[in-house]
């Protein structure tokens, strides 16, 4: 699981996942391999230049990463506009398609096209990602992610995104009603 409510939600449910994983470390390990195998990868989301300059940051990083086209998150998620997207990301050659879109979008999108990539062998998901791979914005420092409150150190830095974190305690007392009603 990515996201610290899931894990405890799992808890609480009786049937607790062994670790958390967050999707940009994910990503940096599977970027390691990649660059060893040859897989292709292509980057889509974020304001533009952003996708660029992570592009750039993480080729210098993981030698032998080939990232084959990039791609801001800023167009229609539907008609003319997603069509030349994927027909770009099909010229690509690219095998793995990082979306950074943010949820839900990022899934729904996902969901929506991944029919129209039949090249591609991975869709993932990863949220602010490439804000962070781009030097951008800093990523939580290590106390905040053992301890499971990333989501507070973004909050810190960020309180504009409390209308979001109010999802979390409905959430975890959501998981609860279902765990006490739902048997």
């Amino acid at each position: 699981a990515d996201g610290i409510g899931v894990v405890y939600g799992s808890r609480i449910l009786g049937t607790p996942l062994k670790e958390r994983v967050p999707g940009i470390e994910l990503a940096q390990n599977l970027m390691g391999k990649m660059a060893e195998t040859g897989k292709t990868l292509f980057l889509l989301g974020s304001k533009p230049g952003v996708a660029e300059e992570a592009a750039r940051r993480l080729c210098d990083t993981y030698k032998g990463l080939q990232i084959v086209g990039t791609h801001d998150g800023y167009f229609k998620k539907e008609g003319e506009e997603n069509e030349a997207v994927l027909s770009r990301i099909r010229e690509s050659g690219a095998r793995i398609v990082f979306i950074c879109f943010g949820a839900p979008a990022q899934e729904k999108w996902i969901a929506a096209n991944r029919d129209k990539l039949p090249g591609v062998n991975l869709l993932l998901g990863l949220g602010g990602s490439l804000d962070v791979y781009s030097g951008r914005v800093k990523r939580a420092p290590a106390i905040f992610v053992r301890l499971g409150l990333e989501w507070l150190y973004r909050l810190l830095k960020e309180p504009k995104r409390i209308g979001r974190m109010m999802n979390l305690p409905k959430f975890y007392f959501g998981t609860w009603k279902y765990k006490l009603f739902h048997k």
